[in-house]
């Protein structure tokens, strides 16, 4: 697999001394979809915000295709496409003449045609006539989208792309977001719904203080981090747990009806029979039982307590 992206041992403190990005390496894959999670703060968009030219790093060096991003500016910004946080637009231009000049500030030729499919995918092409200013604050973050996909970038970063607008825009820009990456284009975001990381990304990385704390394929963060809980209500509720069942370090609920068994998956569901034979040995039945797999958001607060 090639790397379309190639970070090595990047830096960047800031004049008053805050240090944002400590030693990060890391390989972005032509064609994946890359999670970045972290919270506020944590560097993400410092990280972003070099890799597309706009901040300048400290040590280290960040290839794009081959190229270096502060020796060959021109050549990887022309690779890029950047959705930003901010709503950064001209309030007096229309949709179709902001989107246009953008593809024409990266020197591509005028292509209505290419213009005309971005803005239908985006549910703009009703709106491509009306000034920025007329927009509602999530059809302007669709303007941004359909800016940064107008030069054809192989890679595309989106920081926080969905962040307070509508339910619509999230399932127009994930439709958006799988055609660009079944054409080869490389995506990364980063995003506070954890929920459309775990649908959407291939692998998950996460930083936090400045640090890459892990990339990870997802699935496989999944089954590796991930726990599983076997819940047991019981048929009659009990107030101790037998000393025989001590080895599974069950827990029981407050009220006495309520076993839960935790469990990482890897091996142990042979206990699980035991635990249920042991159960039926002393005389404790259960009516209902259920079980439950870590999410993506448990695997991430456990990885951010992990590094406090």
């Amino acid at each position: 697999m090639n790397a379309i992206v190639s970070i090595r041992n990047l830096t960047k403190t800031y004049a008053n001394g805050f240090q944002a990005l400590k030693g990060v390496n890391l390989d972005i894959i032509e064609g994946e979809i890359l999670a970045l999670l972290g919270p506020n703060g944590a560097g993400k968009t410092t990280l972003i915000s070099i890799i597309c030219g706009l901040v300048n790093p400290g040590d280290g060096q960040v290839l794009v295709a081959g190229h270096d991003v502060v020796r060959e500016f021109r050549k990887t910004r022309e690779l890029i496409g950047l959705v930003p946080q901010e709503l950064t637009t001209d309030q007096f231009e229309t949709v179709w003449n902001t989107v246009s000049f953008s593809r024409g500030l990266h020197g591509k030729k005028s292509n209505p045609e290419l213009i005309e499919s971005i803005l239908k995918s985006l549910s703009l092409w009703e709106k491509r006539n009306n000034m920025l200013r007329e927009l509602s604050g999530g059809m302007k973050r669709r303007v941004l989208i359909a800016k940064a996909l107008a030069h054809e970038p192989k890679v595309l970063f989106l920081d926080e792309p969905t962040a307070g607008v509508d339910v619509a825009l999230r399932r127009d820009m994930w439709r958006v977001v799988e055609k660009l990456r079944a054409n080869g284009v490389t995506i990364i975001l980063t995003t506070h719904y954890i929920e459309e990381a775990e649908e959407i990304a291939d692998r998950v990385g996460v930083i936090n203080g400045g640090e890459l704390l892990l990339v990870e394929e997802k699935t496989a963060l999944m089954r590796k981090l991930g726990r599983k809980q076997l819940s047991l209500e019981l048929t009659t509720p009990i107030t101790l747990i037998p000393d025989s069942l001590g080895s599974f370090n069950l827990l029981l609920s407050a009220d006495g009806s309520c076993l839960t068994y935790e469990y990482d998956g890897n091996g142990e569901q042979g206990r699980i029979a035991g635990l249920l034979s042991m159960l039926s040995a002393e005389n404790i039945q259960f009516r209902d039982i259920s079980t439950r797999q870590s999410s993506l958001e448990d695997i991430f607060v456990a990885l951010l307590e992990d590094a406090k």
